[in-house]
């Protein structure tokens, strides 16, 4: 473990996040943390506490002008098997490999300690910069995200809040740093089938009605449907099935009542609407006796390229020498809420190979270089 003294003001306020077990929807105190700094540099701090998440949005600057907002989350999620570690996982120490250990130290509390460093400098080197730079934290990322950045952004829009740029500093690198950003994400749509049959004896199923042999067909069809071709910036939406349940725990009983669950992951080739009609045209047309519970967590989003990828990836190129790869894969995040506010939304973070796993870890030096990267995008956008 490298002395703290000898750690730079990055890898110090990281440590110092990690080190606090913020297990959703739990922040902590991280956020205090950072607002301590921010306020010190002249930040106006705003607290959002919404049920029982912490939220806070912070600014500097004036009204006029662009606004650049950094967005990232506190919570972490749950550490699994502590045995399982190599260190303990709040403990936040940099090992002989050069590696920065713990829970969150790539999802994504490397990148926080990134984006307030940066913005101290920022602010101090350019007091008269144009427009404004923001931060919208929460500590409901990594769950139900009822009361998080959802809830925030609400907020700002019955404000009339603008947000022009964000970037969101979800983990986005694949292998080096800065070699992918996130430009977009799919949508996420959710849903319960439940399948009607009527239970019966399996000596006598003319009495009978199997659900799960009468939904199978609808589910294959289903499974083998093309949806849509993608787009030169998505790939086709994918239709998964994760669960089927049905069944008395008996062996001679037939079945009343059969459930899927089942996920979308969708292009912006394709609409909410066009997706529940379609899959409720294949249901009908095997003549199922059947119900949907929809969930909708995310729209799809899609940032092309103009002013902030164009800085991101001059920054990346400045600061590491290699081009950058804009990318739609990947899950969900909280900028699909921020872009709804009609703003351009990059995600760029540390490597992600570790993230949720046992022994999150990242090379502590690619965190010095992230903060480089966001101080020099702000420059060229703000200063």
């Amino acid at each position: 473990m490298t002395a703290p003294a000898e750690l730079s003001p990055t890898l110090q306020l990281a440590c110092d996040l990690i080190r606090r077990p913020s297990v959703t929807p739990v922040d902590a105190d991280c956020q205090a943390q950072m607002m301590n700094r921010l306020g010190a540099v002249g930040f106006q701090l705003e607290p959002m506490r919404f049920e029982d998440v912490d939220n806070f949005w912070a600014t500097h600057g004036t009204q006029e002008g662009p606004v650049l907002c950094f967005a990232g989350h506190t919570d972490v999620v749950p550490t699994g098997p502590v045995q399982q570690w190599q260190h303990e996982p709040f403990e936040a120490l940099i090992d002989a490999d050069g590696m920065l250990c713990g829970r969150g130290a790539a999802d994504m509390k490397g990148s926080l300690a990134s984006m307030v460093i940066a913005s101290e400098r920022f602010v101090q080197d350019y007091p008269n910069h144009r427009g404004k730079v923001a931060f919208l934290i929460t500590s409901d990322e990594e769950g139900p995200a009822h009361h998080g950045t959802k809830a925030v952004v609400e907020r700002l829009k019955a404000r009339n809040e603008r947000l022009d740029w964000c970037i969101v500093g979800e983990p986005s690198s694949t292998t080096l740093l800065g070699d992918v950003v996130k430009n977009g994400r799919r949508g996420s749509l959710g849903a319960k089938l439940t399948v009607r049959g009527k239970q019966g004896h399996v000596a006598y199923p003319h009495l009978a009605r199997n659900p799960i042999h009468l939904a199978a067909p609808a589910l294959a069809e289903l499974a083998a449907e093309h949806w849509d071709e993608g787009n030169a910036f998505f790939p086709p939406t994918s239709f998964q099935i994760s669960n089927l349940n049905s069944g008395t725990g008996a062996t001679n009983v037939v079945p009343g009542e059969l459930t899927a669950l089942f996920n979308f992951r969708f292009s912006t080739e394709s609409t909410v609407e066009g997706l529940q009609a379609r899959v409720s045209a294949i249901l009908d047309k095997h003549e199922l006796d059947w119900s949907v519970d929809w969930a909708l967590s995310g729209l799809p989003f899609l940032t092309e390229p103009g002013d902030l990828l164009d800085a991101v990836a001059a920054s990346i190129k400045g600061v590491t020498g290699r081009e950058t790869q804009p990318s739609t894969s990947g899950g969900t995040s909280d900028g699909r809420f921020i872009a709804t506010m009609g703003t351009q939304v990059v995600e760029l973070g540390p490597v992600n190979a570790t993230i949720h796993q046992v022994d999150e870890r990242i090379l502590a030096s690619d965190l010095d270089l992230l903060t480089e990267i966001y101080y020099q995008t702000l420059v060229r956008l703000l200063a």
